[in-house]
This record gives C-alpha cells, sequence and structure tokens, in this order.
C-alpha cells in the first residue's frame, strides 16, 4: 500500500489539528463536564428583564433627544435679524414756524377714556395751547380754566402723511408731567387700531420721574421672547394689545430719559427705525447727539450708534404686516387707562384724592405739561 494509506500508517496519539477549538463565550468555555451555561454579561440584553429593557429604551430615547433637540433649541435661541446698514436720504422735515401746516389736529372723544377735551385746530389757536415758532413747536395742557366738566383742553395732533418704514429722528426740548397726565410720542394709524400696529417711542405718566416706557401694540401674532441687543428693561414679551388689558411688550428706560432730569438737561434725541428687520429706540441727551444727526450735511447711520434702548427684532413678529401706514403721533392725555390707574397715580407718584377730580380742579398743576419740539426728521432707505 502506499505511504496514504491509514490501515498501514502507525497511529499516533494526537490531537486532530483540524478540529475546531471549542466554543467560548463572554466569560470563557463551556463547563461541558457540569453541563452549565454561559454566564451573560451584565451589558448583553438578552439576560435583561421587561423593567430594565423599558428603562433603557427611555435613556436612548433621552439622549437622542439631547443629541437632535438641544442643539436646535441652542440655535432657535440664537437667532437674531441682520440689521445691516441701510443708505438714508432725509424725506421729510416737521420745523419752524409751519410746523402744524403737516399734521391735523385729533378733536373727537379719546379712545383711552381720558379725562380730556381734545381741541381743533381753531381751538388749539384761539386758547393757545398749541404755537410754533423758528425755533420750537409747543404743544400743552389747559392751565386757566378751574372746575372743568368732562375734562380739561389738551392737544392730540397726528401727521398727514403716514409710513411703512423709516428712521425717525424726534429733537425734543422739554416732556410733560405731573399728576394726572399721561404724555406720549408715539406712531400708529389712528383709524385702524390695532390692525395697523403702535410703536410708542416715548411714553410716561404723572410724575415722570420713572424714566420713557417703549412699548409695541399689535394684533396677534408678535412676541418678544427672543434674543435682543438693548440696554433698557423688558417689561414684558407678548405685544397682542389683549394681553394684560392692553399692556403690550415694553421697554423701560432709566429716569433721566424722560421728566424732570430729561428737561433740566436740555432734553435730548430719540431716535426710532422701523424696518422689516425689526424696530429699534436710541435715545442720546443733549450733549450726546452722534454728529451725523447734529450735521446737516451728513447722513444718519444707526450702524454707528452701539447698541439701542429698545430692541423689538423681527425673530417672532412679522413687523412688515403687522406696523403700516404709521402718522407721527403727540399728545398730552389726562388720567385715562394708564394715567388714571391707583397703582400709578396714587402709589407711584403719590398723587393725592382721585385723578379725575384733581385735573377737574386744580389748573395751576399743569405748567409743566407741555410738549416743545425742535424738530422732526423722517429719513428712508433709497
Amino acid at each position: 500500500m502506499g505511504r496514504y494509506d491509514p490501515v498501514s500508517q502507525p497511529q499516533k496519539n494526537e490531537p486532530d489539528t483540524f478540529a475546531p477549538p471549542p466554543p467560548t463565550y463572554y466569560n470563557g468555555p463551556v463547563a461541558a463536564a457540569s453541563g452549565g451555561f454561559p454566564s451573560r454579561s451584565k451589558f448583553d440584553p438578552r439576560g435583561w428583564s421587561l423593567r430594565k429593557k423599558i428603562l433603557a429604551g427611555l435613556a436612548v430615547a433621552i439622549v437622542i433627544v439631547v443629541v437632535i433637540v438641544g442643539p436646535y433649541e441652542g440655535v432657535k435661541q440664537n437667532r437674531y435679524p441682520n440689521y445691516y446698514p441701510l443708505k438714508y436720504s432725509l424725506k421729510d422735515t416737521y420745523q419752524g414756524a409751519n410746523f402744524f401746516d403737516n399734521f391735523e389736529y385729533w378733536s373727537a372723544p379719546d379712545p383711552a377714556q381720558g379725562f380730556v377735551h381734545y381741541l381743533d385746530a381753531a381751538g388749539a389757536k384761539w386758547s393757545n395751547l398749541s404755537y410754533a415758532t423758528d425755533t420750537s413747536a409747543v404743544i400743552k395742557v389747559d392751565t386757566t380754566y378751574p372746575n372743568t366738566v368732562g375734562g380739561r383742553n389738551s392737544i392730540r395732533i397726528q401727521s398727514k402723511k403716514t409710513y411703512n418704514d423709516g428712521l425717525f429722528i424726534f429733537d425734543i426740548l422739554h416732556s410733560p408731567y405731573g399728576c394726572g397726565t399721561w404724555p406720549a410720542l408715539w406712531l400708529a394709524d389712528a383709524y385702524n387700531w390695532p390692525t395697523n400696529g403702535e410703536i410708542d417711542v416715548v411714553e410716561a405718566n404723572n410724575a415722570g420721574t420713572f424714566g420713557n416706557q417703549m412699548t409695541l401694540h399689535t394684533t396677534k401674532g408678535c412676541t418678544m421672547g427672543v434674543k435682543r441687543k438693548q440696554t433698557g428693561s423688558v417689561i414684558a414679551k407678548d405685544c397682542y394689545n389683549v394681553t394684560n388689558n392692553n399692556q403690550g411688550c415694553g421697554v423701560q428706560a432709566p429716569p433721566a430719559t424722560y421728566g424732570p432730569e430729561f428737561n433740566a438737561n436740555g432734553g435730548g434725541v430719540y431716535a426710532a427705525e422701523l424696518r422689516d428687520a425689526g424696530i429699534r429706540v436710541w435715545f442720546f441727551p443733549r450733549d450726546s447727539i452722534p454728529t451725523d444727526i447734529t450735521d446737516p450735511n451728513a447722513t444718519p447711520d444707526p450702524s454707528t450708534w452701539g447698541e439701542a434702548l429698545a430692541d423689538f427684532p423681527s425673530t417672532d413678529c412679522d413687523i412688515a404686516s403687522h406696523f403700516r401706514n404709521q402718522s407721527i403721533i403727540a399728545n398730552i392725555d389726562l388720567c385715562g387707562q394708564l394715567g388714571g390707574q391707583v397703582s400709578l397715580y396714587n402709589e407711584q407718584s403719590h398723587c393725592p384724592g382721585t385723578c379725575t377730580d384733581f385735573v377737574a380742579n386744580n389748573p395751576g398743576a399743569f405748567n409743566e405739561a407741555y410738549w416743545e419740539f425742535k424738530s422732526f426728521k423722517v429719513y428712508q432707505a433709497s
């Protein structure tokens, strides 16, 4: 037989080199002799209880949420519009002896339920509650008649021209204050309110020592719980007019931005920018107005002014759809929905009695209740 004949070959007591190795598991070879089973790792889900599997599934779900949703929320919170520089040019100037030629006088009942009679143009001129010179324009509250019935005489004016956007430069020499007063300088479509929105650029009440409040009032769908770049303090974030009795979304400024301190410093300039990216308001005291505002040959550039006093970005508010046909409005209301509130009239400003009684019987208390404007200028992007 040949040399590969197994019968003729000597048998060796050696293991078959082609036999597979004994099976192994995570914890070593099978204990064949004892008939045992391999012990599984604690990470092997085949040995887990149902409760442990459920908890593990929840943990995985949480990890997925953190990994996916976390960065998304971070990005969402950091959204901010691009306030890129716009090239503005002067469109309208309200200034000098003909200041009031460009305004209408509101003489209808007060929509804000104030204790006030707004005079028409003839009445305002006859009573000298509005007048203009080459250097300034004044509107004021009556300081003559005692024991008024139904309200004290005052003035409310609104520009004949309306705006959908623009940079509004308000140079103010004196702001009204005193118990019972509720003055404002604002932008709105008074005949289509709140559909076309309202921008309170300057607003205060009573003693006027608490600073300016800048506020938006809109229809539903405009909120400010987003990233903002401003130096003022947030009062409220929902601009919807039915929220908290038309509180609006307001920003509070320091005391020097309004009232006695503001007036003592010679007033200053408020600049309000209305554009699709958002609405911003700056305040500059008399001694620190930017040269691109004071220089008649310059063009204002808000990108050089630093952080605004109030910032209302378009992040969660479609500015273009909420603010249209805005007139410039200036008025001095008395008592009303804001000025007559007990918390503001009595408690904050420490004014006596009731607001309407005080306003009716104290004409001499309104000597400081007047606006004096140096000029209004409106710029629009070309």
